[in-house]
């Protein structure tokens, strides 16, 4: 025993920690963009599978130790295939400065922080009124707001408006005899770009089986991207918004400005 620790301190190095670290914390992250999802099945068949090959080549079984080098050879053209979504949302999520943010709340990343300027101070006053409005009319809505991700393959699904922001625009948007009430208006720029907009749905199976397709929708579109969907349920009449995929529900006023003030307004 003795042995192996001396073998250890003399081998290992501070980089190895490092490495070390840095393949739990991607290993970590990835897994929680896959939970849920037919891709975590797929995941641990791939571990199975290249786990049995290191086992045939540690036991000296040449036959099947070369079919699976052949298969996990020809399999790497297929994970990229299979896994796009995931290594799309992955590759957004780590370019995106927020991801800083969210994920050190209370480390010293927080304190040097800097938003980055690359959207204008948005106009978040009638987007609350608006969606107050609807909530006491129990009409439904979906506001998608963009960030450093634009969505213009989303914007495309629907009918380009280019308005400045007003609460009486977006409740007549989502007015239930309005041909545009259905599916999502996308806010950039502090402009109402698009409305009428068709979103990705989740894939996350690990969601509520109650959600209905606006609050599915919120998720995948901000699995996605870096956008902040604001949700007003048809049902209930109440307000969530979501971003990076998880939903806090039933805010009210002062909560909905909070969080959109922390997210789009820039600092003094």
């Amino acid at each position: 025993m003795q042995e192996i620790i001396e073998m250890w301190k003399t081998n290992f190095h501070w980089s190895q920690a490092i490495d070390i670290l840095i393949f739990i914390f991607l290993a970590y992250q990835f897994y929680k963009l896959v939970k849920g999802s037919a891709a975590l099945n797929i995941s641990l068949s791939i571990i199975g599978i290249y786990i049995f090959w290191k086992l045939a080549l540690f036991f000296k079984m040449p036959l099947t130790s070369e079919i699976l080098d052949r298969v996990i050879s020809m399999g790497l053209l297929a994970i990229v295939v299979v896994f796009q979504p995931e290594i799309r949302r992955f590759l957004f999520m780590l370019g995106t400065p927020d991801f800083i943010k969210q994920r050190k709340k209370h480390s010293f990343f927080k304190r040097i922080y800097l938003r980055p300027s690359y959207h204008k101070e948005l106009d978040i006053t009638p987007i609350i009124q608006a969606c107050m409005h609807l909530s006491q009319g129990n009409t439904g809505a979906l506001i998608i707001l963009t960030q450093q991700n634009n969505l213009p393959s989303v914007i495309s699904t629907g009918e380009k408006i280019s308005a400045n922001i007003s609460n009486a625009l977006i409740e007549n948007i989502f007015y239930k005899n309005s041909p545009l009430h259905d599916g999502a208006i996308i806010i950039e720029n502090n402009k109402i770009a698009a409305a009428r907009c068709i979103l990705p749905v989740t894939s996350n199976k690990n969601i509520s089986e109650n959600l209905g397709l606006r609050h599915r929708s919120a998720i995948g579109v901000t699995e996605q991207s870096d956008a902040l969907a604001v949700i007003v349920s048809e049902q209930t009449g109440s307000i969530s918004y979501c971003k990076f995929g998880e939903i806090t529900y039933n805010v009210n006023a002062s909560q909905l400005r909070d969080r959109l003030e922390e997210e789009f307004t820039e600092p003094a």
